[in-house]
């Protein structure tokens, strides 16, 4: 009697199973797992959220919690259900997990608890490293996955990025981008003049200093295109790359990260100067000679041997690094190689 009742009521959960799948068809890995042990039997379906009883049922959650199990039990005295709700996530190839944020709930209760039921499901599963993205439009959700023990790891304009390391053994994610690349361009025209410019903003110390154009590149440009584009933003001046003729790495600069600063000659395609108002105060051709008589230039050392490299670069007697765009196997992408090329016959340096 007892064995035909519970199958009867287990026919009655297949049916509604069935009904919830059958509406929610992109989730299709959806299976029924019964065992009998005594008289309680159990079953678990992934993919359809079920609530609190067994005679209602939905396929997918308010808060849009993608990835959601439920587990229930069948004994002498009736059915329960319990939902178990879990972030939609996928797996990294390093055995962590990426958070979907586009299915993150808004509610950030509802949101603490799906979150710590995830973390002891992963941690069960032996992941390590998780991450999560909160758009600007979830930010309430910070604090939350603060006190769940992530930790801050980068933002940008729409996003901050959190991670949550799993195992007791040291973190092993990587640390957030620890350098700014800036670059300089080093233009000499025909009448052997430099391209220079000052400032409109400077530290006190630099006030009156005719210098090479210089900026920061932009995210996935490359040196040889964001040294021209800044020569270009700030004088008007077109111009040709040719090599990075000498490159400085400093640390604790802005906002304490590193910084690499690449200086790279140029070859001028046009004359006329247009300014940018923004950022320059004026710019001009400047003989070479006196550029390097300059005060600040002549008490810097990092400024004269810079130019001193510079101007043993146009007397050939110095080969800098042309840039050679090559394909790696290790991942099918499109590098830039940057290396001398003093036994090449079509260069125009003579380095001993």
């Amino acid at each position: 009697m007892e064995l035909e009742l519970v199958n009867s009521k287990f026919l009655s959960l297949s049916k509604l199973v069935g009904r919830e799948v059958k509406k929610s068809s992109s989730f299709l890995d959806t299976k029924l797992m019964f065992g009998l042990n005594g008289t309680h039997k159990f079953c678990s379906c992934r993919g359809v959220v079920l609530k609190a009883s067994y005679d209602a049922a939905s396929s997918i959650s308010k808060e849009n919690l993608v990835v959601d199990t439920f587990s229930c039990q069948i004994n002498g005295t009736g059915l329960y259900l319990r939902d178990v709700r879990m972030l939609d996530a996928s797996d990294d190839e390093y055995g962590g997990v990426v958070i979907n944020p586009q299915t993150l709930p808004s509610n950030p209760n509802i949101f603490a608890s799906v979150l710590r039921a995830s973390l002891s499901h992963w941690k069960m599963k032996g992941k390590k490293g998780i991450w999560l993205k909160l758009p600007v439009e979830k930010c309430d959700l910070v604090p939350v996955a603060v006190k769940e023990g992530f930790q801050y790891h980068h933002a940008e304009r729409g996003y901050i990025m959190m991670t949550y390391w799993l195992p007791d053994d040291p973190c092993m994610l990587p640390s957030n981008a620890s350098h700014q690349v800036g670059v300089g361009g080093f233009v000499v025209n025909d009448k052997n003049e430099v391209l220079v410019v000052q400032e409109k903003h400077s530290a006190p110390a630099l006030s009156g200093l005719w210098k090479i154009p210089t900026g920061f590149i932009l995210e996935s440009e490359e040196i040889f295109t964001g040294v021209v584009r800044e020569v270009k933003e700030e004088t008007g001046i077109d111009t040709e790359f040719e090599e990075v003729i000498a490159f400085r790495h400093a640390h604790n600069v802005a906002f304490e990260k590193s910084d690499l600063f690449f200086v790279c000659l140029l070859r001028p395609l046009s004359t006329r100067i247009m300014v940018d108002d923004l950022e320059i105060q004026a710019a001009k051709w400047m003989p070479l000679v006196k550029f390097v008589e300059q005060p600040l230039v002549q008490a810097d050392s990092m400024f004269k041997k810079i130019i001193d490299i510079c101007i043993a670069r146009l007397g050939k007697r110095y080969c800098g690094l042309s840039v050679h765009q090559l394909v790696s196997t290790f991942d099918g992408k499109l590098s830039s190689l940057y290396f001398n090329t003093v036994e090449d016959s079509n260069s125009n340096c003579q380095a001993n």
